[in-house]
């Protein structure tokens, strides 16, 4: 939005250009949506105290986790208030990459949050019933999906890049539909999982989106594009302004969430900030990278689906409490630890992942 205002007030003072540059929104943007979480978030947790609206606590847990019970959730409302704000205020509207993202955070953070209110405020411990919670999160998948797929403009926008090989970038046709879906889908439930300690799925987010700016600015310019051998894809560029702010709005909320938490994102922020990313990944071609930089995602994933069938086929379960951040709870570690544990991990495969840029 801002952008325009700063193309029109160059005509009267050249120095109003500086706006438009790409880097320096990318900065605005960030301390923005980080500055909107400073502010925003003491009155939104005195809300939501005022309000009751506080986490419920399996009592077949941890131990330790039942202090934590009556901690105010729903907060993830001020992440995406801030991530929107942010985005309206410095990105270039005029770019449908922005819009589709935009839409994915909103329609994902509505579904966290009829999960939330149903919860917390209706007192209903199952929430949103898991078919309809998974056919919602497939229906805007798919419809995201299919608007990529029917609107593309190029070649590369659908083609799979596969890390570490320089030549290897397959047309994916239909097959597009397919992994968009799967992509979007997986990873709002995975970062969902994820958010089970305090920072635990807050920081991860904030290094991948932050590794997401870097990947859709050197699709979006031609230069680094070339000089990379990676697709060129011009709209990604406006990601950036995407990507930082979820970094300055994770910042913001990590502020009030680190150990011990004064408030939890609940399903309306990490079914969200997972699906963005999902979308994310899509859009700048790198669907088999996020795998790579959301390892501690997929780990925390497949431990609840090795969990799972192990009982259902032996009768034995692999771990002590899955997610598997609670098996290493029950082994004895401290909270803490394990969520510094995972964030070194997480910065470890972003930065494994971050190499594929260049080892191809």
């Amino acid at each position: 939005m801002l952008i325009w205002l700063a193309e029109w007030l160059k005509q009267y003072d050249a120095g109003f250009n500086v706006f438009t540059y790409l880097t320096l929104r990318a900065i605005l943007s960030t301390l923005t949506a980080l500055l909107i979480a400073l502010i925003i978030g003491p009155k939104m947790i005195r809300f939501l105290q005022n309000m009751q609206i506080g986490q419920t606590v399996r009592t077949d847990g941890p131990q330790t986790h039942l202090v934590k019970s009556g901690t105010p959730t729903m907060g993830g409302l001020l992440i995406l208030a801030a991530i929107i704000v942010s985005v309206l205020l410095w990105a270039d509207l005029s770019n449908r990459y922005v819009w589709v993202t935009l839409f994915v955070v909103a329609s994902y953070g509505l579904i966290g949050f009829v999960d939330d209110y149903r919860k917390v405020i209706r007192k209903d411990a199952k929430g949103l019933i898991a078919r309809w919670k998974y056919f919602w999160q497939s229906v805007i998948a798919i419809a995201v999906a299919w608007y990529l797929y029917a609107s593309q403009q190029n070649p590369a926008e659908t083609a799979l890049l596969v890390p570490f090989f320089k030549e290897v970038m397959p047309q994916m046709g239909l097959f597009f539909l397919f992994s968009t879906y799967f992509v979007i889908v997986g990873t709002s439930n995975a970062v969902n999982l994820t958010d089970g300690l305090d920072g635990l799925a807050i920081v991860p987010t904030i290094l991948v989106a932050g590794a997401f700016a870097i990947f859709a600015y050197t699709t979006g310019n031609v230069n680094f594009s070339a000089y990379l051998n990676i697709p060129h894809i011009p709209l990604t560029s406006e990601l950036v302004i995407v990507c930082t702010a979820i970094v300055g709005a994770g910042l913001g909320f990590l502020w009030f969430n680190t150990y011990p938490a004064q408030v939890f994102m609940g399903d309306v922020g990490s079914l969200a900030l997972g699906g963005t990313l999902g979308i994310l990944a899509v859009l700048v071609r790198q669907e088999i990278v996020l795998i790579i930089m959301g390892g501690v995602f997929v780990a925390e994933t497949l431990s609840v689906i090795l969990q799972v069938g192990s009982f259902k086929l032996r009768g034995q379960r692999i771990f002590r409490m899955a997610p598997i951040h609670h098996h290493y709870e029950l082994k004895g570690w401290p909270e803490p630890r394990v969520i510094v544990r995972f964030w070194i991990i997480s910065l470890i495969l972003v930065l494994i992942g971050l190499a594929t840029l260049k080892l191809r």
